[in-house]
């Protein structure tokens, strides 16, 4: 029997005895005015039964209800009471008039906890109760007799068709709860209800999957011992808020209750004010686990705010501290230090990325150990990383940059080697320059600006920010603009200088040099311009456009002298525009255009362009050569090429830079090197040239070693096409 049921029971029992209670108390007004005083001693008896049946309200009926001896003894209570009636009926002289009233009152309590057929039975034994008194008693005849006894019976079937109606009923109400808490329990929400005392009043059963706790446990508890101590408050206010809404409005939060475990379990919680409903008065929650998904979320907080490699906070989430940092109401300085390993990009090309990997995962413990627990250390990107500094003064800052640099230059084992790493490292505060100073953006520029400071300083170093860096950040924006503006206007001009044969002095080649006529500064070597260019990207328009010139000026030469028939042009590739996946279009181009044939053109590269990325500078230069140019190596000596990858190479001509041709008239081991390279060049099928040739002892001791060509200013200085075209018709190189 379930709560309900026992109470009703309960309520039914306590009316059906008042009832009793009456209809004896009643039998004792007729004893006390009707019978003989000889009689009336039956008052003693019926005072006290009717005492015993008020008793009846004061007995726990919600308990005993639900056991079955309590039932037999109703059953024989409820038929115990006909007897006495019809013997009270049968005494009485007017007794039978009353059996008839109390015995329908009988079966009107009967038919509210039985079922029809104990309705009946009951009703049937009073029928025949009545069926004695009226002739007897009452002197009905036969007719009179049949048709009150009918009219009982009709009592006696609305009674039992009562009794089948609200058994219909109950059993409807008790299917329909058991289909509720069966769902209930089947949810894996977990239903309580909070009275207005803030008790726990009922709990579903899923509560239990929940909170590993029993329904029975949680009954009569307060919620709040569930409850972590920091969020008691919060709770408060969310019931006060919740009850003060109207009825059926509803709030949800999140928040974490204990389990039986003592574990704490994540919970979405949806508590809905039912407080003003008279069959509820109770605030009706439902909790739903959400461990799983604060795991999930946190691991993609993890992921979205995490490094991978280093697992140090990532650009998005030191941003973030950034700003929590510079808007603080504190006003404490905050200080950032932008670090950027050098040349990074060399380990990777030259080791592999997996070994670049654990250099920065090395890299990365090393800061570890110099920063407090409350700065923020950040991998930003590639081979950048961060720190985010409270209350520090530049001068700690620098010290601070110090250390790191010298950390880092400890050699780091990789792949059975030691490599040595540095840092550039920029410094900026917040305090330092006014409102920008202030700004998460400003301050990430300042410490930018530092860090390419230190760079350009030579790297391996700090730089601490100051407002003149802005300037030198205007100026490379005028220089951009300049340029850009250079290029549209035809501002740059191509001069030549001549590649002589060292035998015979002839003019076999020029190189072209391109020049700025800067119409306000006049006219500007590469030195001022192609730094800037190449760090931009317009080295790339700058050198196709050079390209161009300088065939269309082969072809124009040779159309207009026959000595220019064998001529040929150099021409210089940057890194950038070496790496451009156009280059070899822009080649063909050119050659096209001009109308020049391909071997006609020598297209000059770096040794250390070359090393950047070998094997994409072979599939570039193997293209070109399918072209049909021919290719140098410039500057060779300055770099660090071996004589395997050289060997790879289709390289067609070595240039021997000027730093080995200084002094090679006077200086024994230049002239050991230049020989090596002059015989390095004969047994690879190389041209070798060598450069920066000013004086007739280094012309001398070049020829002696064998050197093929030469170019400097002792055979002419960069020229216009003009004086180039005199030279071809006859002028000497070396009066040049």
């Amino acid at each position: 029997m379930d709560d309900h049921t026992a109470e009703y029971w309960a309520r039914q029992l306590r009316i059906g005895a008042g009832i009793a209670a009456v209809v004896t108390a009643i039998g004792g007004a007729r004893i006390a005015m009707g019978w003989d005083p000889l009689d009336r001693w039956w008052l003693i008896p019926v005072t006290l039964a009717v005492l015993a049946q008020l008793a009846l309200f004061s007995l726990p009926w919600k308990r005993l209800v639900r056991s079955g001896r309590t039932k037999r003894w109703l059953v024989a209570w409820w038929f115990g009471e006909l007897p006495v009636m019809l013997l009270f009926g049968w005494v009485d002289p007017d007794g039978w008039m009353l059996y008839l009233p109390a015995a329908v009152l009988l079966l009107i309590t009967a038919a509210a906890l039985w079922t029809p057929r104990f309705v009946i039975g009951l009703g049937v034994m009073a029928i025949g109760g009545y069926a004695v008194l009226l002739p007897v008693r009452a002197g009905t005849d036969l007719g009179t007799t049949f048709v009150l006894v009918a009219m009982m019976a009709c009592v006696v079937g609305l009674t039992a068709i009562y009794a089948k109606s609200r058994r219909w009923l109950d059993d409807r109400r008790q299917a329909t709860e058991r289909r509720a808490e069966t769902m209930l329990a089947a949810s894996a929400d977990a239903v309580i209800a909070i009275g207005p005392d803030k008790l726990i009043r009922y709990a579903t059963d899923s509560v239990s999957q929940l909170l590993g706790l029993a329904p029975r446990d949680l009954v009569g508890q307060r919620l709040s011992t569930l409850l972590p101590p920091d969020r008691l408050e919060s709770a408060e206010a969310f019931f006060g808020n919740l009850i003060a809404l109207p009825e059926g409005q509803s709030l949800r939060a999140e928040s974490q209750l204990h389990n039986a475990a003592g574990e704490w379990v994540y919970l979405d919680v949806l508590a809905t004010n039912w407080m003003d409903d008279p069959d509820i008065e109770a605030v009706v929650v439902s909790l739903r686990d959400i461990g799983t998904r604060r795991a999930l979320e946190d691991k993609l907080h993890l992921q979205a705010y995490t490094d991978s490699l280093t697992g140090m906070p990532n650009r998005a989430l030191f941003r973030r501290r950034l700003e929590e940092a510079v808007s603080a109401p504190d006003g404490q300085p905050v200080t950032v230090l932008l670090l950027d390993l050098d040349d990074f990009k060399l380990v990777n090309d030259n080791l592999g990325h997996s070994a670049g990997d654990d250099l920065l995962s090395t890299i990365a413990g090393r800061l570890r150990r110099h920063v407090r627990p409350s700065d923020v250390l950040a991998r930003l990107g590639g081979d950048e990383f961060a720190i985010l500094m409270h209350d520090l003064e530049p001068g700690d800052a620098a010290a601070l940059a110090e250390r790191l640099a010298r950390t880092i230059r400890e050699p780091i084992r990789l792949a059975s080697r030691d490599v040595a790493c540095s840092l550039s490292i920029g410094i900026a505060t917040s305090t330092a320059y006014g409102e920008n100073g202030s700004s998460a953006d400003h301050l990430l520029g300042n410490a930018d600006l530092a860090m390419y400071a230190a760079k350009r300083a030579g790297r391996n170093g700090y730089a601490i920010f100051d407002p003149t860096m802005t300037m030198s950040v205007l100026e490379e924006a005028q220089l951009r603009s300049d340029l850009e503006h250079g290029l549209e206007h035809d501002e740059f001009v191509v001069l030549y200088q001549p590649v002589v044969d060292m035998q015979t002095q002839r003019v076999t080649s020029v190189e072209a040099l391109v020049r700025w006529e800067h119409p306000r500064d006049g006219l500007l070597g590469p030195y001022h311009f192609i730094a800037a260019a190449e760090a931009n990207g317009l080295i790339v328009p700058l050198g196709r456009w050079v390209l161009r010139e300088a065939c269309a000026q082969l072809a124009r030469w040779r159309a207009e002298s026959p000595a220019a028939a064998d001529l040929k042009i150099n021409v210089n590739l940057s890194a950038r525009q070496f790496q451009y996946a156009g280059l070899v279009d822009d080649v063909a181009a050119a050659l096209t255009d001009a109308g020049v044939e391909a071997a006609s053109l020598t297209l000059e590269i770096t040794e250390s362009m070359l090393m950047e990325d070998i094997e994409t500078a072979k599939r570039t230069l193997h293209a070109l050569r399918e072209l049909g140019v021919r290719l140098a190596i410039d500057d060779f000596g300055t770099g660090y090429s071996s004589l395997s990858y050289l060997k790879q190479l289709p390289v067609d001509v070595i240039k021997i830079d000027k730093t080995f041709v200084d002094d090679v008239h006077i200086d024994d081991d230049d002239v050991a090197l230049v020989d090596a390279v002059a015989g390095l060049g004969q047994a690879l099928k190389m041209q070798t040239v060598a450069e920066g040739i000013e004086t007739d002892e280094q012309w001398a001791t070049l020829r002696s070693i064998g050197i093929d060509h030469g170019q400097g200013y002792l055979f002419g200085k960069p020229a216009a096409p003009a004086d180039i075209n005199a030279l071809l018709n006859g002028v000497s190189a070396i009066s040049a």
